[in-house]
C-alpha cells in the first residue's frame, strides 16, 4: 500500500493571527453564554432564598430540580417527555414536508400561487388556538389532535417562507437556464431547490420553536400526557414547581433539536 502524504499548509503569520482571534472570539462568546447563565440562576435562587421572590409563585432553580427528581421517581415523567417528543418530531417532520410541497406547488403554477396568496395570509394571522375546539371534533383529543395543531402552526409559515425563496431566485441564472432549454423540473431540482436552501435551513430552524409551542398548546386543550398537560395540571392544583419543572424540561428539549438542525447551516456555508 502506498503511503498516502499529508497535505502541510503553511499560513501566513496574518492568516495565523485571524484564525487565533476568531477561536479567541468564539471562547469569549461561549463563556460569556454561560456566565449570563450560572448569573441568572444564582440571581434567581438568593432572590429566592432571601424572600423577595416569593417561591410560591416563582419557584426556584433548586425547587424545579427536587420537583423533576419526584416526578422522575413516580416513574411518569418519561412518559410526559417521549410523549411530547415524539408528538413534537411527527408534526414537525410532517409539517415541513407538507409546507415545502406545497411551495413546489405554488411556484410551478402562477395563477394558482396568486389565487391562494390571499388566504395564505389569512391563514397565517388567524390564531391557531381558536380551532382546536374545532381539530378536537375532527381527530378527537390526545395525540392526533396535538400534531395536527401542531403542524397547523408550522405549516402555512414553512410554505410563505419558501415560496419567497422560491420565487426570489435570481432572475438572471433562471433566463440563463431557460435560454438553455432547461425544462421546469431541471430548473426546480437544479436551480430553484440549491438557491433556497439557507432559507430551507432557516425554516427548520424556526419550525423548532414553533412546532413546541404547538405541541404544549395541543396538550394543554386535550392531553391526557405531554409537558402541556402536566404544566396544565399543576397550574390547577396550584403547584407551580410542577408548571416551572416542565417549562424547564421544555427548554432543555427545544434546545436539543435546536443544536441538532444548527450544525446543516454551518456544513453550509463550509
Amino acid at each position: 500500500m502506498k503511503n498516502k502524504k499529508k497535505k502541510i499548509i503553511n499560513y501566513s503569520k496574518a492568516r495565523k493571527d485571524y484564525l487565533k482571534k476568531i477561536r479567541k472570539d468564539k471562547v469569549i462568546v461561549l463563556f460569556g453564554q454561560l456566565a449570563i447563565f450560572a448569573i441568572f440562576i444564582g440571581l434567581w435562587e438568593l432572590l429566592a432564598f432571601a424572600g423577595v421572590l416569593d417561591p410560591f409563585f416563582f419557584s426556584s432553580p433548586s425547587r424545579i430540580v427536587t420537583t423533576i427528581i419526584d416526578l422522575a421517581k413516580g416513574g411518569n415523567l418519561w412518559i410526559h417527555i417521549w410523549t411530547s417528543l415524539y408528538e413534537t418530531l411527527i408534526g414537525f417532520a410532517l409539517a415541513t414536508v407538507i409546507g415545502v410541497v406545497i411551495a413546489i406547488i405554488l411556484w410551478w403554477s402562477e395563477k394558482l400561487r396568486r389565487m391562494m396568496e390571499p388566504y395564505l395570509i389569512i391563514l397565517n394571522s388567524l390564531p391557531k388556538i381558536a380551532l382546536g375546539p374545532m381539530i378536537i371534533f375532527w381527530v378527537g383529543s390526545g395525540t392526533g389532535a396535538t400534531i395536527v395543531m401542531c403542524i397547523l402552526i408550522c405549516v402555512v409559515l414553512t410554505i410563505i417562507s419558501m415560496l419567497n425563496a422560491f420565487i426570489s431566485c435570481d432572475s438572471d441564472k433562471l433566463l440563463l437556464m431557460k435560454s438553455m432549454h432547461a425544462n421546469k423540473f431541471q430548473i426546480l431540482f437544479k436551480l430553484i431547490l440549491p438557491n433556497s436552501l439557507p432559507q430551507f435551513i432557516s425554516v427548520l430552524k424556526i419550525n423548532v420553536g414553533m412546532s413546541w409551542v404547538g405541541t404544549i398548546m395541543g396538550e394543554y386543550l386535550s392531553s391526557k400526557a405531554g409537558l402541556g398537560y402536566l404544566i396544565n395540571y399543576g397550574s390547577q392544583i396550584l403547584k407551580l414547581d410542577i408548571v416551572m419543572a416542565s417549562i424547564t424540561l421544555l427548554c432543555i428539549l427545544a434546545a436539543g433539536m435546536y443544536f441538532l438542525v444548527s450544525p446543516l447551516e454551518k456544513r453550509y456555508k463550509k
